[in-house]
């Protein structure tokens, strides 16, 4: 298993930047004029440039001036850190790759689990399966949901049960890229993410957090991953207890996860979340998920323990991905060779972490069902959060989900590491 390990952490770690394996933006894709990638189908359609919605409160900036610089943060340090709590919610997160912290946000009773992946706009593939798996009458009603990313955006909603189907279907089939953000700097990434913190403060009002507030005090667990960037860790979220706690500054904290967990680094901006320790106030920087877990089942140390034991027989993982990198001819510019590299990173470190939790969840007696796009979908990608290329997505997800095809069960058999492996 430790060899099993490094190599998971290798491929995870190597896929820092860009975890949601989005296209380029249009502003990063290179002249109009240059040529355009072959696929075996012909040129790759041309991608569409993002216009963004109404900027709130805009000032105008003179051509050439650069984006505002954020205000220094209050210095703290690794034993302030060691004792960061926030405040009134003592049992709101937990150290994602230490077992005994783990333990703490478990389920009180034993049922099925489910996992989401990051994946960006492939997410609506996820929705789907979530969405016809109710329609075919076998969706469990699980004791655990945990999110990645745009994972962590579906998350709530699977986690609340059939009743929210349509407005998970409404989320993923109404949005645009305008929606998500805007091409436009920021002191700490290259595009500003308030479309998004708008978009989930609508999504997620008081009713939603009562709603998870009863299911958690039913035993049942909602968590979503993020990275702290200080401590360099993965930070898993008791997103029920937030939402027990009930007040305007959970539901804050709250969103502010859900959008840090989304936050591609480099890309969108981290999110400031406040802490206290040492008797002092300061901020912890959260980002995307995905730099830390590509899916989060449990702390990967957790299953090579030799007591290990999960309140579950079976799991399942929901990979809004394919697990294969799909031939691409990138150009002679750095982005677009970063941009390939991204992808190809992903997927690898999505393989290598699949394969550490399949002999895991095997050694542990645990079924794991894994589901993830086909390679033979198909359907072009015009643009960031295409309309098209998303319903047939979610199309695809929710018709495999309501006949019962959208997951395999794994075995413990290794798989193939080479991305291209069919």
């Amino acid at each position: 298993m430790p060899p099993l390990r490094a190599l998971a952490s290798l491929a995870i770690g190597f896929c820092v930047v860009c975890a949601l394996a989005w296209p380029l933006p249009p502003r990063f894709a290179g002249d109009s004029g240059a040529a355009q990638a072959q696929t075996p189908q012909g040129p790759a359609p041309a991608r569409k440039r993002v216009i963004p919605k109404a900027r709130p409160k805009a000032t105008p900036k003179a051509p050439g001036a650069s984006a505002p610089q954020a205000p220094a943060r209050t210095p703290h340090d690794q034993a302030d850190q060691a004792l960061a709590q926030i405040p009134g919610i003592p049992d709101a997160r937990v150290w994602g790759d230490v077992d005994a912290d783990f333990a703490r946000v478990l389920p009180t009773e034993r049922g099925s689990w489910l996992s989401l992946s990051g994946g960006g706009a492939d997410g609506a593939y996820g929705a789907g399966v979530i969405a016809g798996w109710s329609q075919g009458g076998n969706r469990p009603d699980f004791t655990l949901v945990s999110g990645v990313s745009i994972g962590s955006l579906i998350a709530p909603y699977a986690f609340l049960g059939t009743k929210f189907d349509d407005e998970l279907r409404q989320n993923f089939l109404e949005i645009t890229a305008a929606d998500v953000f805007e091409d436009h700097p920021t002191s700490q990434s290259l595009m500003d993410t308030w479309p998004l913190k708008r978009l989930i403060e609508k999504r997620v009002g008081p009713q939603m957090l009562a709603a998870i507030a009863a299911e958690h005090q039913r035993g049942r667990r909602l968590l979503v991953a993020t990275t702290n960037l200080d401590a360099g860790r993965r930070v898993i979220w008791n997103m029920g207890a937030i939402a027990a706690r009930g007040d305007d500054k959970s539901l804050k904290l709250f969103r502010d996860i859900l959008l840090a967990s989304s936050s591609i680094p480099g890309f969108f901006p981290p999110v400031e979340i406040e802490v206290e320790a040492n008797g002092k106030t300061f901020t912890e920087m959260h980002l995307d998920g995905t730099v830390t877990a590509p899916f989060f089942v449990a702390p990967e140390t957790l299953f090579n323990a030799t007591s290990a034991k999960l309140p579950t027989n079976d799991i399942y993982v929901v990979i809004n991905s394919k697990l294969t990198s799909e031939f691409d001819v990138p150009e002679r510019k750095i982005v677009s060779v970063l941009g390939r590299t991204i992808g190809v990173a992903l997927v690898t470190a999505l393989r290598a972490e699949l394969m550490l939790v399949t002999t895991g969840t095997q050694r542990l007696g645990i079924t794991l069902n894994v589901a993830s796009i086909p390679v033979t979908f198909q359907q072009p990608n015009v643009t960031l959060f295409d309309a098209k290329y998303m319903q047939a997505l979610f199309n695809l997800g929710m018709e495999r989900g309501k006949v019962g095809t959208a997951f395999e069960r794994r075995a413990a058999a290794l798989p193939d590491l080479r991305t291209n492996a069919q």
